[in-house]
């Protein structure tokens, strides 16, 4: 599934991206005074092949949550069942995610791909158990604001202490990045015009930051943050151990599966793999923040021509976020200082990305309106 996923992801298209530029020359505003958002456009018509392409909905929001055996290393003060408890929460419909989620009108899908302790009661009844499994009833997957949907795909209970041995095997990595193609296939089955990349994972920031330091040749002290706003003592000690990690490893850039086995997390994993799935159906990936960039850089590694299908949401709080965009060349479209995840700021720049498209169907071209021009 992997390697068919890789070749099915081909360069933006060229007459469509020229037929957007064009179109946005005759469109009653002076060239240019939309900003980004008309190279947005652009980009957007060489993914769909056509001008104007479609508008980028329904939104469906994928939220991959594991565990991480580096949690051991004291990276993080919070505990490790954090993680399980927030799948209730999402499911309950109580997270900041959700709250966006139903603002925006997106669909939440909240996907098991590698938590450590047992998920709340409420969130083990009743959901499918198949992650290639199409959504039914009030789980729809990318039809509306509907109850979020749980997707049990778990390839493992937690990976292993990166500090200490690879985090994952070889084909546990394989096994994730799968899992995310698939979920994406099934979301954009089911109708969604554009995914949008969660996560949930206490101490997932330690992993984000060696992933970032492989893969864009950062120095880790460059790519490692905060995370939840440790103190000075564990920031080090979380400095300390993605660069021992990297030395342990010496993972190769040029071997991505690789370099997630052996610094990398199942929901990193994963949203690699859901970003190339979209990537490989011509369907924008909004993305979220830096556990969501790194693992784009492990899409990027995988098939340099899924740049093509990512646009950055916003900007992390977090270091890494804005090493992994450069080595990216994206643009993130909002910069308020976040550093939650779950998806949150990718949900606030959806607009952004729809209003972008929204111009190439709905403004009226100087001819068309009768309005002269300079």
């Amino acid at each position: 599934m992997l390697e068919s996923t890789i070749r099915a992801v081909r360069p933006l298209d060229e007459p469509a991206m020229a037929a957007a530029r064009e179109l946005q020359g005759r469109l009653t505003k002076p060239a240019g005074s939309l900003g980004a958002l008309e190279e947005l456009s652009v980009r957007l018509a060489g993914l769909a092949g056509v001008c104007p392409p479609p508008l980028p909905e329904p939104a469906a929001v994928a939220i991959f949550a594991g565990d991480h055996g580096v949690h051991a290393q004291g990276v993080t003060p919070w505990p490790q069942e954090v993680t399980a408890q927030m799948i209730g929460n999402f499911l309950a419909g109580g997270a900041v995610v959700n709250a966006f989620a139903r603002q925006a009108g997106a669909s939440v899908t909240v996907v098991d791909v590698g938590v450590a302790t047992p998920l709340p009661p409420a969130a083990q009844a009743d959901q499918p158990a198949d992650p290639a499994a199409p959504p039914t009833g009030a789980h729809a997957g990318a039809g509306g604001p509907a109850t979020p949907r749980l997707v049990t795909a778990n390839v493992r209970p937690g990976t292993r202490d990166l500090a200490v041995t690879p985090a994952l095997t070889r084909d546990e990595a394989r096994a994730a990045v799968e899992t995310g193609i698939r979920v994406a296939g099934e979301l954009i089955d089911a109708g969604a015009g554009i995914l949008l990349t969660g996560d949930m994972g206490i101490a997932n920031t330690t992993p984000a930051a060696a992933l970032v330091a492989a893969f864009a040749g950062v120095d880790p002290a460059a790519a490692t943050g905060r995370g939840t706003g440790v103190d000075d003592p564990t920031y080090a000690r979380k400095v300390d151990v993605v660069r021992a990690a990297l030395v342990r490893h010496a993972p190769d850039p040029a071997d991505p599966l690789g370099v997630l086995a052996a610094v990398g997390g199942l929901e990193h994993a994963a949203l690699a793999g859901l970003i190339l799935g979209a990537a490989a159906r011509r369907v924008p990936v909004l993305l979220d923040g830096v556990i969501a960039v790194s693992a784009a850089l492990a899409a990027a590694a995988f098939a340099p021509d899924a740049v093509g299908a990512m646009v950055a949401g916003h900007r992390s709080a977090e270091p890494g976020a804005t090493a992994a965009l450069r080595h990216l060349g994206l643009d993130p479209l909002i910069d308020l200082g976040l550093r939650l995840g779950e998806g949150t700021g990718a949900l606030l720049a959806l607009p952004v990305v729809t209003g972008a498209v929204r111009v190439l169907h709905e403004v009226a071209t100087f001819d068309s309106a009768g309005v002269s021009e300079k």
